[in-house]
């Protein structure tokens, strides 16, 4: 089932499946507080997850078990997401005074004029936005559909790591929700900004744009930090391994930031300007009041720097972790490096909270 349909249970491990690796989180919360209990970081073997396409069940599975031991987590209710490109989302207006019950009805007898699948292959779920600001008498209406088979293999890989996947999500709005985070890194009132949250991951870089903190646009580019790692690889005669660890903890030879670092740096502030291009032509807007940095390819030092000079806009490294709590069995300096690769993982375990 997508996110939106499946109850929730007192603690959610928020399980974010990336092609190179598997991002895990608990988190509590006191009051308004929220605290990190648990969180984890595993490796994937290379071509078990293919843009977004999960094609090794057992492998992530076992990743995320491995992670989960790792990190001590007890719960074995799990949150896990979809991309956004394999959802197709669309908001339309129901009588406001029907139950859910009968929405659902309404919807099921009617979704195929919204759907172009047969309603046999898809995960449908929809959401209530509020009420219809053109008629008061009507609600807003999110649907969200997904072929079956995105949401089962999210389901086996659960069943793998011997976890109850209870919820089904959308990487969007498990970013839109850790947004609600990282607003305090902001200046000024982000209830009335237009931000945009660039999250270069391994091998895909998303934008999501937000206005007023809900998603108003999404899209995803084949791009990211493995294109730096196999460079590494060929240019120094490492292993994928050697390579991943070398971008991270330094001690590469001296022509590294120059001949390899330097170029990439470029690459990346180029696809994140191409994605901005690709906004503003298909909206009324012409800028944006923030760009967010996220994924772990934006903790590349000075990277957050080049895109601001060439945007010309005022960019911040996303830590969703500012202000929370840790528990004592947390590697703080751990977290703190992973924190922008994080975001969906906590949009996910804030599901917890709904």
């Amino acid at each position: 089932m997508l996110g939106i349909f499946k109850k929730k249970s007192s603690s959610i491990l928020g399980i974010d499946i990336s092609s190179t690796s598997v991002k895990l989180l608990e988190l509590s919360r006191s009051g308004g507080r929220y605290r990190v209990e648990c969180y984890g970081v595993e490796p994937l073997p290379a071509g078990v997850v293919v843009e977004n396409n999960i094609t090794d069940v057992e492998a992530v599975g076992e990743a995320i078990r491995r992670a989960l031991t790792r990190s001590e987590s007890k719960s074995k209710a799990a949150a896990v997401a979809v991309a956004g490109s394999a959802v197709i989302t669309k908001t339309i207006e129901m009588n406001g005074s029907l139950s859910e019950a009968e929405m659902e009805s309404q919807i099921s007898v009617e979704a195929d004029q919204y759907i172009p699948y047969s309603l046999d292959e898809v995960a449908l779920d929809f959401e209530v936005q509020g009420v219809s600001e053109a008629n008061p008498e009507m609600a807003e209406v999110l649907l969200a559909a997904c072929r079956s088979e995105n949401v089962e293999l999210r389901e086996d890989v659960c069943d793998v790591a011997s976890l109850d996947c209870k919820v089904v999500d959308v990487e969007a709005y498990a970013m839109q929700r850790a947004f609600e985070l990282v607003t305090g890194q902001l200046k000024g009132d982000t209830s009335e900004q237009t931000v945009a949250v660039v999250d270069i991951g391994a091998t895909m870089t998303t934008l999501s744009v937000l206005s007023e903190g809900k998603t108003i646009y999404t899209r995803e580019q084949l791009f990211g930090g493995q294109q730096l790692t196999e460079e590494i690889q060929r240019r120094y005669g490492l292993s994928a391994e050697e390579a991943g660890l070398a971008k991270k903890q330094g001690g590469l030879p001296d022509d590294y930031e120059s001949e390899v670092l330097k170029p990439f740096i470029d690459a990346a502030v180029q696809q994140v300007t191409r994605s901005l291009q690709f906004f503003y032509s298909s909206s009324q807007h012409n800028s944006v009041d923030y760009i967010l940095m996220a994924g772990g390819t934006s903790s590349i030092s000075g990277l957050d720097e080049q895109v601001r000079d060439k945007t010309d806009t005022p960019t911040v490294v996303a830590n969703p972790f500012v202000g929370m709590s840790v528990s004592p069995k947390v590697n703080t300096t751990a977290l703190s490096n992973d924190a922008p690769s994080l975001m969906i993982a906590c949009g996910l375990a804030m599901r917890s909270f709904d």
